[in-house]
């Protein structure tokens, strides 16, 4: 018998777009250095490597965000306690509007994702920065 999923990526992407800022990409593009906020790349290193990143963004891979929000994790990353605005992007703006909806449950705050994600931080011409 095949699967019967019950919700769907769409759903779960409306669910998340209702509880997360979107942060549009104009005030990314004035937020991006500002020591008040840290952009987290969420793509895999691949995607990062073939065309570059927001200048001081973290990269995080999806797979490892919870463990490294979770201060009990083993895998902590101290980037994550700090009191600063997380601003989550991916490619599309997909995994970072899931991404930013977990993260905002564990009870980091305060977090936004980018519209559009990093596709639409190229086509309105963002800085991009190649992985250290």
């Amino acid at each position: 018998m095949p699967q019967q999923i019950t919700k769907g990526i769409k759903t779960l992407l409306a669910e998340a777009e209702a509880v997360v800022e979107t942060m549009p990409v104009s005030d990314a593009k004035t937020l991006y250095d500002d020591a008040d906020h840290v952009f987290v790349d969420l793509r895999d290193i691949r995607e990062i490597q073939r065309s570059g990143m927001i200048p001081g963004a973290f990269s995080c891979p999806r797979g490892m965000l919870e463990f490294w929000i979770d201060p009990e994790s083993p895998y902590h990353k101290d980037v994550f306690a700090q009191d600063k605005t997380f601003v989550f992007y991916c490619a599309s703006a997909w995994r970072s509007a899931l991404s930013a909806k977990a993260a905002q449950e564990m009870g980091l705050s305060p977090v936004k994702h980018l519209e559009g994600g990093f596709t639409e931080w190229l086509k309105q011409d963002g800085p991009v920065a190649q992985k250290e």
